[in-house]
């Protein structure tokens, strides 16, 4: 019985009786005294326990950091907290007309971060599976290194040269470039010195800023070879030399109105959630320029028609209309609305892929020929669905057929590709590629680099204060605001032999059982 009922019955008690109602009240008066004299005494003593408590933890935890010591439990020792250290510091805003004034460029930027602004760990989470790739692009030069003499051997396919240099960057043109290719290319690297102050050493590399690869591995090749120039590219090729490097799109391609890709990245996300997969149109899309390669123009003859039907919905880009029209018809994120989307290459390496992997829709890829950065760790029916180079317009029913039977694995291959594309591909794994590639590639280079002659400096406010339009607009909008607080991820070891066969086959493998169900199919449609 509570004490409230306890005393409802003693108001309730009749005259009585009075006097039991008085000795109940002070019975319980008593009582509450008592229990509140021994709620306070077990709360001192709970207090006084748990402070020798921490203090015999503490000391417990030091003595086993440092045998031997001595440490006085007189007085509780404080506990050091993990406080979140601050961000470092946003940098200057862009000040064009103190630029203008002196026509040079300023350090706004820390010489190099202090373990007060980073968030060191030995933990730090390791980079994704395509770093790994990072030492096989070096590898031609793990023996010889790089010479002075390489680098100038480069001058005939290279569109220009990047020199670091006490953390200033400079660039010397070459050979005229298509549209803003090398402008967003060093903007893209003035971003990472922003984003790792400090971290970036000296180095001086030739850059190949079209389509295709330069430099054949079998002119190589032989008793008398010479070592072959090492020369960065946006994509690679297995029969050829290239140090795959992350494309200028990356930072925005203003010329047809591809925003950067860690805004496009969000787009694209929220347009993979306008239509649910088993909603979208049943079919293979591509949209794009066919003039630019016979294997394009192979593809079209597949676009649905009045005779066939291939399950394909192909539609010719006519990038002239487009500009004049504000590329209304052309907005990435507006894309994905097919269960299936097709990748192929143009004259050579094509930008779109990552775009088409970021879906959710399943990649029919066309066998390539190419491959950048960030391709070649993708697996066949893990990532996408192989299609027959020769024989595309077979191929492509065959994947889109099998694929509306199943669509569950369907599905889960380009959930799987969007996924990699969406955490693995993000900006701070760019950045992170790059810091690594260019780090490992200086620790090669056999001579200090020194600025050449006509090298032109090239910071936040050069680039930035002579551009308006979409150039500016683009590159505010991928401007690293602040240095990382955090170290960039660890770089994983290089393939060993056998893991480099192994991936290899695993990969011819699935392949080839696509191939064996296609043939299988077709050859009973023929009976």
């Amino acid at each position: 019985m509570t004490s409230d009922h306890l005393m409802t019955k003693a108001n309730n008690t009749p005259r009585g009786t009075r006097s039991e109602a008085e000795r109940m009240r002070m019975t319980l008066a008593s009582a509450k005294s008592s229990t509140t004299i021994l709620f306070v005494f077990l709360l001192f003593f709970g207090a006084y326990m748990y402070s020798r408590c921490i203090s015999s933890n503490i000391l417990a935890s030091v003595n086993r950091l440092n045998p031997g010591s001595v440490i006085s439990t007189s007085i509780p020792l404080p506990v050091k907290r993990n406080i979140h250290k601050q961000q470092p510091a946003p940098y200057s805003p862009l000040n064009c007309s103190a630029y203008d004034e002196i026509k040079k460029c300023t350090v706004n930027h820390p010489e190099t971060l202090t373990d007060e602004d980073m968030h060191s760990s030995s933990s730090t989470k390791e980079c994704p599976n395509y770093f790994r790739w990072i030492h096989e692009d070096l590898r031609p030069w793990r023996d010889t290194g790089i010479t002075e003499e390489m680098i100038a051997r480069a001058n005939d396919t290279a569109n220009f040269r990047l020199t670091i240099v006490n953390g200033k960057v400079y660039m010397q043109k070459i050979r005229k470039v298509f549209q803003t290719r090398d402008l967003f290319t060093i903007w893209g690297i003035v971003q990472l010195m922003r984003k790792y102050p400090g971290k970036l050493p000296d180095l001086d590399l030739m850059f190949n800023a079209g389509d295709k690869p330069t430099h054949r591995f079998k002119d190589y090749q032989g008793p008398n070879a010479i070592t072959p120039p090492p020369v960065f590219s946006f994509c690679g090729q297995d029969s050829y030399v290239a140090i795959a490097f992350p494309d200028w799109s990356f930072w925005g391609w203003p010329e047809i109105r591809i925003r950067p890709w860690s805004t496009l990245l969000e787009d694209l996300k929220e347009g993979n959630k306008k239509t649910k997969w088993i909603e979208r149109d049943p079919y293979a899309y591509w949209k794009g320029n066919p003039k630019v390669a016979p294997t394009r123009k192979d593809l079209i003859k597949c676009n649905v028609s009045e005779e066939k039907d291939w399950n394909a919905r192909l539609y010719d880009m006519d990038w002239g209309r487009e500009n004049r029209q504000g590329f209304h018809q052309s907005n990435l994120a507006d894309q994905c609305v097919h269960r299936y989307k097709i990748y192929i290459e143009g004259a050579g390496w094509s930008v779109s892929e990552k775009y088409i992997l970021a879906c959710n829709s399943l990649t029919l890829l066309v066998k390539p020929r190419f491959y950048d950065f960030f391709t070649r760790s993708l697996v066949a029916l893990h990532h996408y669905w192989p299609i027959k180079e020769n024989d595309k317009c077979r191929s492509i029913k065959f994947a889109v057929d099998w694929g509306n039977s199943h669509k569950t694995i369907v599905r889960r291959i380009g959930t799987a590709a969007s996924n990699f594309i969406q955490e693995d591909l993000k900006m701070d794994y760019v950045y992170d590629y790059m810091l690594h590639l260019l780090t490992g590639y200086s620790k090669l280079m056999k001579y200090k680099p020194i600025v050449p002659p006509d090298a032109v400096e090239m910071c936040f406010e050069s680039m930035v204060c002579p551009e308006g339009g979409l150039r500016r607009k683009f590159m505010m909008e991928s401007m690293v605001k602040a240095p990382s607080n955090t170290e960039p991820c660890t770089l994983p070891p290089e393939f060993d032999s056998s893991q480099l066969q192994a991936f290899h086959q695993e990969n011819e493998d699935s392949i080839k059982e696509v191939e064996s169900w296609e043939n299988a199919f077709y050859n009973n449609h023929t009976k």
